[in-house]
Formats: structure tokens, sequence, C-alpha cells
């Protein structure tokens, strides 16, 4: 049982190198993964989203530490476990992040991460359907499209912004992401277009790539260099070697767990732990981000929403018209407009995200009223709070300690509030008269700094965009996990590749940067150089020092 390179997981970035790194034929992969099949309709169906992520089959079913800023409620933090990781289980929406998200980056020590050095990976791993001539990629292998667009509401929203005096964007992911426009998805020929489908399921035609289902217990480390890994599979517990290199891609959660599992972390809590420390590495598992948001609910006057298919009669017949001939409803993940916009004036780039939904409805697909509605994901992206992820015991099989620490700057209040102001100022632009009904949620009602606040320590959940566990940066930067080529600081032999390793958070959903992260390590793994810098520059709005919009 020995490969040249072991990935643990096979997530968003663990599949795209396992597809580069075994690509010319000369290395073997072997790939890890504890999580079962992905095949079936509950992940394949792109309108089926809600389903996967609340099936203990399919995730990890994390649960945050009680929050203190939100009422000490505990946050779900769903993690994909299963092939394509969290890739099968995501809402398949891609956002490459804004061009200083990459530039905080560099900043931050990840050297040759800066927007020019990361834009030419994107353009790599895309196969883009409608999107900027000259600014996407044509022939990657990850198909991103826009959905059909057949409901009003979709078209008013993004109308409704332009109204109130907000930019418009052909294609968010080009070189103009702030405005309003069309939202791409990870979809192709009506199926979920997961980094399994994209990466890892070709990858595995070829002889020199093995996909094992087990469960990664701890890396072997001995005299300072990763040999292997420990796995446990039908009850017994082997040792998988690595001729070349282990390379840990298994969330944000499980990739920090599985260094200070392996004696590499801050030392007192390994102690505290346990486990003998082969590597004093204090921000393993610290950094913690993720994005908040809310959804804001509207009544529709008109039976235009997809309410009349939420019961469970018409939602077969939705599933079984997709089953059948790929089409309908069931093809799309329903989130096909959006908007990226600036909080304030004096603000570069957009931090304020919507997501757009033609129905009144909770994640876990329970209507919010009864009746036809409307609603938008809202949340502010660069919040500064910090949270980490500890170890609960020296059991591996034992969940991690999860503590976000959202909401513990007084700048995310401050941002959330104008967020719900700003989506009732949308929601009251003429493009809605037609459809606007009464306030759902937060509700006429809710208008003070307060009630708004009282509203959000209720409402706010967590978008699933957790990073930074093992963060990126310069090697006398204690705090870096590892260095801007993915190496683990102090450790021979063993990198990172995933969202962990991101210095800051991206704008925007995770998945898009995290393949993206998987393609560059690829890169610097097998020692080539990296693609040549992109010397594009992206829009920046005239105004921004003087308007929000």
């Amino acid at each position: 049982m020995n490969a040249d390179f072991i990935i643990i997981g096979s997530g968003s970035a663990g599949s795209a190198m396992a597809y580069r790194l075994s690509e010319d034929g000369r290395n073997t992969v072997m790939v890890l993964e504890y999580g079962g099949s992905d095949i079936g309709p509950f992940i394949q169906m792109p309108a089926a989203l809600a389903w996967p992520m609340s099936m203990k089959r399919y995730n990890w079913g994390y649960l945050s530490e009680p929050e203190t800023n939100l009422n000490n409620r505990r946050i779900t933090a769903p993690r994909g476990k299963v092939i394509g990781g969290s890739s099968s289980i995501n809402g398949m929406v891609y956002v490459r992040g804004s061009a200083e998200d990459y530039t905080r980056w560099e900043e931050a020590g990840a050297k040759g991460w800066g927007y020019a050095d990361v834009l030419p990976y994107f353009k790599r791993m895309e196969c883009s359907h409608g999107g900027q001539d000259g600014w996407r990629g044509t022939d990657g292998p990850l198909h991103v499209q826009r959905g059909p667009v057949k409901n009003p509401l979709f078209k008013a929203f993004v109308e409704a912004g332009r109204e109130a005096g907000f930019e418009t964007t052909e294609d968010y992911n080009g070189e103009k992401q702030e405005g309003f426009g069309l939202m791409e998805q990870t979809i192709w020929k009506s199926r979920r277009w997961s980094a399994a489908n994209a990466y890892l399921r070709p990858a595995m035609k070829r002889p020199n790539v093995e996909l094992v289902q087990c469960f990664a217990r701890r890396i072997v480390i001995e005299n300072g260099r990763a040999l292997g890994v420990e796995i446990e599979r039908g009850g017994k517990i082997e040792i998988v070697k690595a001729n070349r290199e282990v390379i840990i891609s298994a969330s944000s959660f499980n990739s920090p767990k599985l260094l200070m599992l392996s004696g590499i972390g801050p030392a007192a809590h390994l102690k505290d732990m346990g486990i003998e420390v082969k590597l004093d590495r204090p921000g393993v598992g610290a950094n913690l981000m993720d994005h908040m948001e809310f959804y804001f609910q509207q009544v529709s006057l008109k039976p235009v929403s997809l309410y009349s298919w939420l019961p469970g009669f018409w939602q077969g017949v939705a599933g079984a018209q997709w089953l059948f001939s790929g089409t309908g409803l069931g093809a799309s993940n329903q989130f096909e407009s959006c908007a990226f916009v600036r909080s304030a004036p004096g603000i570069k780039q957009p931090d304020i995200q919507f997501h757009f939904l033609p129905v009144a409805i909770s994640y876990d697909g329970k209507a919010a009223a009864k009746s036809h509605g409307f609603q938008v994901h809202v949340g502010y992206n660069h919040s500064k709070s910090r949270g980490n992820v500890t170890l609960a015991s020296s059991d591996p099989m034992a969940d991690p300690v999860i503590r976000f620490n959202y909401m513990s700057t007084e700048e995310d209040w401050v941002k959330f509030r104008h967020c719900v102001r700003l989506t009732r100022e949308l929601f009251g632009q003429k493009a809605f008269d037609e459809f606007r009904g009464p306030e759902i949620q937060p509700g006429e009602n809710v208008q003070t700094d307060e009630q708004i606040d009282d509203f959000l320590r209720d409402h706010l959940e967590s978008a699933y965009h957790p990073c930074g566990t093992c963060k990126m940066g310069s090697k006398d930067d204690l705090m870096a996990v590892v260095d801007p080529e993915t190496r683990v600081i102090g450790i021979d032999g063993l990198r990172v590749a995933d969202s962990s390793i991101f210095p800051d958070i991206t704008y925007g959903n995770l998945n898009g940067p995290s393949i993206m992260t998987g393609e560059k390590a690829a890169d610097h793994i097998l020692g080539k150089q990296p693609l040549p810098r992109s010397n594009q520059e992206p829009w920046i709005n005239p105004r921004w020092a003087v308007s929000d919009r």
C-alpha cells in the first residue's frame, strides 16, 4: 500500500490535485476518502441541494460550540463526507473572489498568490459558458454556466438593483465583479458539476490513480519527515506509505485536526490532549473565518414563485422530469440572479453579497410562509471576526471543537444592519411593485438598530464558507502553517492544500477558490514553473470614493 503522492480528501482541492498530479502518467496517486459514493439523485440533481446537506450519509454534520454573540446558538457547520467532498453537497454557486482578496493574501505573506498569479489558474480550470471573452477559461475541466432565468422574479431583482442606482454586470467573474446580474453555477448537462465529476472521475480512469475508502487517523512522521498515513478500514489499522509526499486536503475543520492528531500544532494544547509534540506550530487551528448570512423574505402577490412545487407530489414530478429528460426545475439550483455591492463609500471592491431565490424557504427545504414568496440570502463578507478549531480528545474519531466567534466586532453589527435596510430598499423598488406583498422576515416592525440586532442574533446563519485554519504565509510568520508552496513549515514531505490555507477569506463562495488552490498547489508539488502572471486589470467603480453605488 504505497503511492508517490497520497492525498487525504477527495473534495474541491483534493480532486483537482489528483487530476493534475497524475496527468503525465509518471506519478502514482492515492486518494483517501472516508465518504461513500456520490451517485444518486440527491447529489446529482441540482434542485435537490438541501437534501445531501441534511443527510448524515453525506455530511460530517459538525456543530459549532455555543456562539456567545448569537444567543448561544450552536451553528451547523456541514462538510462533505462523500466522493467530491463539500463540492458534492454545496449550493453549486461559482465565484472567483475579488482581485483585492488575493492582494491581501500576498500582503499576508502568501508570495506568488496575488491576483495576477491566480487568474491564470482560474482560467485553466474553467470551461465557461457565456462568460466574458478574454477573462474566462473555455477548455478546463470545470463547467460553469448560468441558469435558464425563466422566472420573472430573477429579472425583477436585477432591475430593482438598477433602479436603486447600483451597477449591473454581465459577468461578475470577469472584468467587472461589482453589480447586479446572473449567478453562475457549477452545473453541466443538468447535473451537479462537482470536483468529483470534473476532476476525480477522469483521473480515476488512469491506471496511476487509486481511490481508497478509509478513515485517515494521523500522519506518520519520523525524524521531521512525513512517511505516510495511518488509516482505518474494515476495523483494521494499517499504514499507507508515500514515496514522495503526503498532501492534506481534508477541509478547514479536518485538516488542522489531522495535523494536531499527528503532533503538529500548539504545543500546550497537544500536551493537554496527551499527544506527543512533533512540531510546535501555534497557527494550526487558529484564524478560522466564515461568511454569515440571513434570509430576507417577502410574500409574492402573484403565483409565480416555486411555492406550488413544494408539496411532496410536485417535488416528485420535478424529480421525475429531471430523471427522464434532464429538464425542468430539477436542472437548476435556483440561484440564478445575484448582486455584489459595496457597503459604503471609500470601499474599492464589493463586500456585500446577495443570492436571490424565487421562493421563501429555509435551507432545510421548509416553506417560510403558506404563500408564494421570494427571498434573498444577504451577508457582509469581510468580517474581521476570527475563531479556532481544536481537538476534543486524542481519539481520531472525535469531532473537532469549532468556535467561530461570530459577530465579535462592532463593524459586523454595523454592516449587517446596513444589509437589512439595503435589502428593504431593493425590495421597495418599482420592479417589485407587481409582486411585493408583506415582509415575512425580518418583518415590518423590525426597524431600530436594537430590533435589527435582536433579529440578527436569532437568524444569522453560516454561509458554509469556513477557511483559514492552516494559514499560508512566510516561513518567519509564527502563525503561518504552510509556506507559499503549500509545504508545512518545519516538516518535510507534507503539504496542506485546501481552503484551510487561505490567509484571508475570499469574497463570495469558496468552491472556486478551493479548486484553484488545488490547481496551483499541484504545480508547486510537481516543481513546475507557475503559469505566467496575468496583466489584466479588473474594473473599479470610478465613484468608489464618494458613493456606494
